[in-house]
């Protein structure tokens, strides 16, 4: 079973693109030939500006449509951050973070 990524693409104009793979080195090279999605063929040059490890394709599909919501500030956010796969689950609310063990 392959295991999905979510990535984060910066364009020329500074927007972002956000995407899912499972190999997503060969779909940004596709996105910069070209071969991708629409938005980014006039755009480029291109920059993979993040990617993280969702594990299943359910996931990263609602990680992705959760970043695709959030504002630029946020994305940017992430950007910088660059947060592994359960921090950035956590941020997004799709995974709770673990309780703290109650004081004795």
């Amino acid at each position: 079973m392959n295991e999905w990524h979510i990535y984060l693409i910066r364009t020329r104009q500074g927007t972002l693109y956000t995407g899912i793979s499972t190999d997503v080195l060969r779909r940004f090279n596709e996105h910069c030939e070209g071969k991708g999605a629409k938005y980014l063929r006039s755009r480029g040059p291109l920059t993979l500006v993040y990617q993280s490890k969702m594990g299943s394709r359910a996931l990263a599909t609602k990680a992705e449509h959760r970043i695709k919501k959030l504002q630029k500030k946020r994305k940017e956010q992430i950007i910088s951050e660059q947060p592994e796969e359960v921090i950035l689950l956590t941020f997004l609310r799709l995974l709770k973070p673990k309780a703290s063990p109650p004081e004795t």
